[in-house]
Order: C-alpha cells, then sequence, then structure tokens
C-alpha cells in the first residue's frame, strides 16, 4: 500500500494529494513532561488553544535525524545530506483539529535555517549537533551557537528499552506522537498551519540519561524535576503540504 493510500489511522482527511516534499525521519526520541498549562500561555498565540491530555498539557522534546528532503517528482534526489535536528515542542488545537506548535528547532543544515525557517515561519535556530550509535545506545549533544548565558545545550544518552508497539486511540502515547498537522506564527501575529502525513509510528519504551538539557531557559521554564516520558522509533517516512494562512 502507498503511503497516500493508508490513511486509516488519520484523525482527519488528507488535504489533497498534491504534497510538495517527503521526509525520511529516523531513530527519533521522544521526550515528554506535563506542564501546567498556564505556564505555557505566554509563549502560545492566543489563538491557539493550548492542547491538554487528562487537565495537563506536555512539553517535549524530540531528537531525530532527517535522512532525507525529497522534493515532489525527485522521489530519490534529496535537497541535502541527512542531518540531525531537536525540537521543544507542546500541542496545541484550532477550531478543534490538534497539532503541534514548535518553540524552537534546532538544526546546523543550511537549507533548514535559510529556506525553512521562511516558508514555513518556525523558529529555527543554529546549533553544532552530534548524535551517535554504539550498538543500542544513542549519544547525543547540542551547543546552539550564539551568546546566550547560560549556553543552550542537550547532551545525554539514550536506548530503546521493549519490544515494538503501536499505541493505541486514547491512550496518552498515542496523544503525544500522532499528530498530523503543524501551526505557527509570524511577527505580525498572523497564524499558519501545515499538512503532515506518515504512517503509525513503530514505538518501543526507551530510558533516557540526561546529562545536561538548558532548552528550557529561553521561555524562563525550569527544568521539570520529574523524569520524562520516553519513546524511541526507528522512523517514518512523511509527507508535507504547502503551508497555508489561515483566516482568522
Amino acid at each position: 500500500m502507498t503511503l497516500l493510500n493508508d490513511i486509516i489511522h488519520r484523525p482527519f482527511p488528507l488535504p489533497s494529494k498534491r504534497w510538495i516534499m517527503r521526509q525520511s525521519w529516523r531513530n527519533v526520541l521522544f521526550l515528554h513532561w506535563p506542564i501546567p498549562p498556564e505556564k505555557l500561555r505566554p509563549h502560545i498565540p492566543s489563538i491557539l488553544q493550548i492542547d491538554t491530555f487528562n487537565g495537563s498539557a506536555w512539553l517535549g522534546i524530540i531528537l531525530f535525524v532527517i535522512e532525507g528532503i525529497f522534493p515532489f517528482g525527485l522521489s530519490s534526489v534529496s535537497l541535502t545530506p541527512k542531518f540531525p535536528e531537536i525540537n521543544v515542542r507542546t500541542y496545541v488545537t484550532y477550531n478543534g483539529k490538534p497539532g503541534i506548535y514548535f518553540m524552537s528547532i534546532d538544526v546546523e543544515n543550511w537549507a533548514s535555517l535559510k529556506i525553512a525557517k521562511r516558508w514555513y515561519r518556525l523558529p529555527y535556530k543554529s546549533a553544532q549537533i552530534s548524535l551517535r550509535k554504539e550498538k543500542q545506545t544513542y549519544s547525543f549533544q547540542s551547543i546552539r551557537k550564539g551568546n546566550e548565558n547560560p549556553s543552550i545545550s542537550f547532551k545525554g544518552e539514550f536506548g530503546p528499552v521493549s519490544e515494538v508497539y503501536y499505541a493505541k486511540e486514547g491512550t496518552l502515547d498515542h496523544w503525544l506522537t500522532e499528530r498530523y498537522c503543524l501551526y505557527s506564527s509570524n511577527n505580525v501575529g498572523n497564524i499558519y498551519c501545515g499538512e503532515i502525513h506518515h504512517r503509525p509510528w513503530p514505538l518501543q519504551k526507551a530510558e533516557i540519561e540526561m546529562v545536561r538539557n538548558t532548552l528550557f531557559i529561553p521561555f524562563n521554564l525550569d527544568f521539570p524535576k520529574v523524569k520524562p516520558i520516553a519513546h524511541f522509533s526507528t522512523g517514518v517516512d512523511s509527507l508535507m503540504w504547502n503551508i497555508k494562512k489561515l483566516r482568522i
């Protein structure tokens, strides 16, 4: 079955069959912490509702490798070599449609910084990022470029610790990972929506050893004292549509 025809799991229909790019996401680490919605509210456009699960909002850090970005019609030619990305995100809804809201995205890839940042109105930051695998353990380190004091960095190691499973609808695992659109904003308050499609995530429970995490400092959010919910995925291929300005 082709990716475009595998849609039974989606919470809403595909926008069309005219996607603009395919991305390959691999070796994905999901980390999530519960957070009171009111702590996130200053960082989210007021038109977007903060999505909650059992009354709690969730703050996520997702680390993964983009192994290729393939424009429509050039299925075997990636625009870039593979590169790692780290995003800080939370979850929102607009008119009942759930999605992702990115608070920061760290990359060192020039195409993301120069092109996707403007195209998708996403908060890309320049960083030096390394991700290495030894047997079943992944080691990572990221340092954001700039003059922040303290520096914005993320360092540790992780690995899968369970068999592969697919999250059931209605569970927290499903709510955190199965998201099929993103929302973004610009400096003058416009809100945009970008549609995403992929097959359900093949998940594994993961263990994380955190050495350093200052990714939340720019938002004046204290690093949560509770241990995060951690998932690993070998990855999925995704389709993305052109971003559209919402008519508000």
